[in-house]
């Protein structure tokens, strides 16, 4: 599922511009082979994986030769060293990265520079390298999609708040944003599966900090509100879906919705909470207290069942 969004990919060069100081990476031989790109994992063969250690029988695209790979190749005979280094280069593999500050083999310098290779040099530790880059991987690779609504962080939390069009999305984003709560995209929002069961939401570069209230126009947030009312992204946890209610469906509403909802997005079910818009409500405070009660049921709590289990008791004790 990908909604409009290209696949993600990302070329050896980008890696390495992204990740250099932080690893201090030295392209060490191999500078054509900077437009190999790595893709989606959902691209590769299920024996290939991302990044990791040398691996002959199920290797990685991204090769990281450590302290015991590299000590390994030292204590091959020169023929068999030779052999090892070759069987590196297959179709897959699209860079090696030496860590440790290890000595790089003479004979691997040249098959790179021969089969246009990126390899690189750190003086990282090869388990810390392996981290960042799975990390690093992971965010720019995710599976995606985009969705409509207004992305806040409110009280630590990702939430994001839908409804329809001039529903007052921005105007109860601006009120939570007042009252201390940070924004993170408003209008477009950009979701990324990062693992199995997490999202997290950023905004388009073309958005970024800005948020359109009815009325008043385009307001930039970090400008108005100061550098920490504003966040570059966040995981995404619960919805709130506003809904416009006349009086008689208000009045029809179950007060006590026992069963929580959920939104499936890229296959993680999310938590989702309708709440009624009407005159005379304080939807901010009532975003804040949904995700309050939230975290509470995140740790086994439930207001509504304690409630009905204590109305039980009552009417138990009374027959």
């Amino acid at each position: 599922m990908n909604d409009g969004i290209p696949m993600r990919q990302v070329s050896i060069e980008k890696l390495f511009a992204e990740n250099q100081a932080r690893l201090g990476l030295n392209w060490l031989a191999g500078r054509q082979g900077g437009n190999r790109v790595l893709t989606g994992e959902t691209e590769l063969k299920p024996t290939i994986g991302q990044i990791g250690h040398m691996n002959f029988i199920h290797p990685f695209r991204l090769q990281i030769i450590g302290a015991a790979e590299a000590a390994y190749l030292r204590a091959l005979p020169e023929d068999a060293l030779r052999e090892s280094i070759e069987r590196l280069f297959t179709r897959e593999l699209a860079a090696i990265i030496v860590a440790n500050g290890e000595v790089v083999p003479d004979h691997l310098l040249e098959e790179c520079n021969r089969h246009h290779m990126a390899l690189m040099t750190s003086p990282q530790p090869s388990p810390h390298i392996v981290e960042v880059v799975r990390l690093y991987l992971a965010r720019v690779l995710a599976e995606s999609t985009t969705l409509h609504g207004v992305f806040l962080d409110v009280l630590e939390m990702g939430v994001l708040i839908t409804g329809a069009s001039a529903i007052g999305k921005s105007e109860l984003a601006l009120e939570l944003i007042s009252r201390g709560n940070g924004l993170v995209a408003d209008d477009i929002v950009e979701f990324y599966r990062i693992s199995p069961d997490t999202l997290e939401g950023r905004c388009p570069t073309v958005l970024r900090d800005f948020l359109e209230v009815r009325g008043i126009g385009v307001l930039n947030i970090r400008t108005i509100f100061g550098e920490t009312a504003v966040r570059p992204r966040k995981l995404l946890k619960l919805m709130v879906n506003l809904e416009d209610h006349s009086h008689e469906q208000f009045s029809e509403l179950d007060r006590l919705q026992v069963d929580a909802t959920y939104q499936e997005i890229l296959g993680v079910p999310i938590r989702k909470v309708t709440i009624p818009v009407a005159a005379g409500r304080n939807l901010a405070v009532l975003v804040e207290a949904a995700v309050r009660n939230f975290v509470l049921n995140q740790r086994g709590i439930d207001s509504t069942k304690e409630f009905i289990e204590r109305q039980q008791k009552l009417m138990e004790d009374g027959d």
